[in-house]
């Protein structure tokens, strides 16, 4: 050992720096208020024994901070989630705020190269105060930002996550706006810049939770998928987000088994379904009658409730179910609800999930306040995602679809395969309006005639004609839904290429809000 002994000393004394983490008081009281450290996120998250880091003895770049930026506050590398390989990067917030800095983005990059080169997931985990202002003032510290061009550039060729678990600033924020699925704790907060760095530039008081917490980002913005109480459970949801996911775009996601009575709730689905248009229900039902048992995973559920989006499985397969919900608005799609649509339409089509769409649509939600949050330009964004999408479509209509919204939920040539309830109703907008605006004539005035128009048009809008042309695939029971789905799925499996779509939109932003 002559010759070694020294250096295999230091080494042991650098590696026992760095995974004593940052200040020993933040750490302990992360601990009594029952959160986790960033090596006990790595832990709980990945298979047991199966992390390998880089970086571990990376410090910070400026002499005066050597002595206390153990892994430089980012601990990075590699492991397994359900025996399938992920990069991970978990913040240490006990490090100098785990802010961003020259040295541990180096690693940042590295970790997220290899993701993107060799094909897995990548994750994101903790809280950071943005970027370590010592190495950033002055035009020297200009000069070490962006020197990465790729760093901010999402080409979708693994799907990524992100949990926010603190005070999460500055590259925190941007990471988590180029997720795939992102999940907060609450009381965490996610901004630009903290708090008081904002109130000193607006000249006035803003709370954190005003600024960025997570009713703000989950019902509001639509940054944030879900808040959940611990960190534990905001790392469950990343694992289970990842389950529906392939390592990378050039796969399909695993195909699991399909659980016993799975086919049993379909026969219900019609009391779900109120046979009155005008009656409200919830779609997420129908969804978790169609898909396989307990596999729905809803995406966003408290933002642009108009429309539901959710990854589950048919028959062990993976697809994403887009449904408008007539227990919000009517179903009637909003700014917020075409926003929520066209992104659910691009991680589906970037990841090689086939795409359901449960069809109850009484057009787009229009008025002044629509027209202010640019519904126009979001509805052709949608418009434009189902247009570009080219992993397999199938659409059924269980009631309503009116409009423009019938184009943008899968009608005419926008699906793969289109099919219809007995109680669907196509046209240009509801019987009633469509009185008033094609004849002219108002109930009040002369309910007879009134009543005949109506008739007349609910006749014209019923499915039989679409199916007599055509224009439908079929015309199906309620109840033989889910295998209509089932059987459809496999012939419209892209065997050609393994079932990998063609991405035309990966490079789409990755915050289409």
């Amino acid at each position: 050992m002559s010759g070694y002994d020294e250096p295999l000393k230091e080494l042991k004394k650098r590696r026992e720096f760095a995974l004593a983490m940052g200040k020993p008081e933040m750490l302990e009281r992360m601990k009594n208020e029952g959160l986790l450290n960033a090596r006990e996120r790595l832990d709980y998250i990945l298979d047991k024994d199966t992390f390998v880091e880089v970086g571990q003895l990376a410090l910070g770049a400026r002499e005066e901070h050597r002595h206390r930026t153990p892994a430089d506050g980012k601990v990075g590398g590699f492991g397994k989630i359900d025996g399938r390989m992920v990069g991970i990067v978990s913040n240490d917030f006990a490090t100098m705020g785990a802010s961003s800095a020259l040295n541990n983005l180096k690693k940042m990059k590295y970790v997220k190269d290899q993701g993107s080169k060799r094909g897995f997931p990548l994750l994101f985990v903790g809280s950071s105060s943005g970027s370590r202002m010592p190495d950033r003032m002055g035009a020297p510290g200009r000069l070490i930002i962006a020197q990465d061009q790729a760093e901010y550039r999402r080409l979708r060729q693994s799907p990524w996550g992100v949990a926010q678990l603190g005070s999460c600033y500055g590259s925190s924020t941007w990471y988590a706006c180029m997720a795939d699925y992102v999940v907060m704790r609450k009381g965490a907060t996610m901004a630009v810049a903290s708090s008081r760095v904002t109130s000193l530039a607006i000249n006035q008081p803003v709370t954190d939770e005003d600024l960025g917490g997570w009713r703000m980002h989950t019902r509001t913005s639509g940054l944030v998928d879900e808040a959940f109480d611990t960190d534990e459970e905001c790392l469950d949801a990343l694992k289970q987000f990842l389950s529906y996911m392939p390592s990378h775009s050039n796969e399909t996601p695993p195909i699991t088994k399909v659980p016993k009575g799975s086919d049993d709730p379909v026969e219900g689905i019609m009391d779900i379904v109120p046979g009155d248009r005008k009656k409200v229900y919830n779609m997420k039902h129908v969804i978790e009658v169609l898909a396989d048992k307990g596999s729905v995973f809803e995406t966003k559920p408290s933002w642009g409730k108009s429309v539901i989006t959710a990854l589950g499985r048919l028959n062990g397969q993976v697809v994403g179910f887009l449904g408008s919900n007539p227990l919000h608005k009517g179903g009637a799609a909003d700014p917020d609800g075409c926003a929520k649509a066209t992104g659910f339409l691009v991680l589906c089509d970037s990841f090689n999930i086939p795409i359901v769409m449960l069809v109850d649509v009484p057009g787009f939600l229009i008025g002044v306040e629509g027209e202010r949050k640019a519904a126009p330009g979001k509805i052709i964004n949608w418009m434009n995602a189902i247009s570009l999408t080219t992993v397999p479509k199938l659409t059924v209509v269980l009631r309503k679809s009116y409009g423009q919204a019938y184009i943008n939920m899968g009608g005419n040539k926008n699906s793969d395969v289109f099919a219809m309830w007995p109680t669907a109703d196509v046209g240009f907008m509801d019987p009633e309006t469509g009185v008033n605006v094609v004849f002219g004539i108002r109930k009040e005035d002369d309910p007879e005639e009134f009543e005949r128009c109506v008739a007349q048009l609910a006749e014209d809008a019923a499915p039989w004609e679409v199916a007599v042309m055509f224009e439908a695939q079929d015309i199906i029971d309620p109840r033989e839904t889910r295998k209509f789905l089932i059987n459809m799925l496999e012939v419209q499996q892209l065997r050609m290429t393994n079932g990998v779509g063609e991405h035309l939109m990966s490079t789409w932003p990755t915050s289409i809000v």
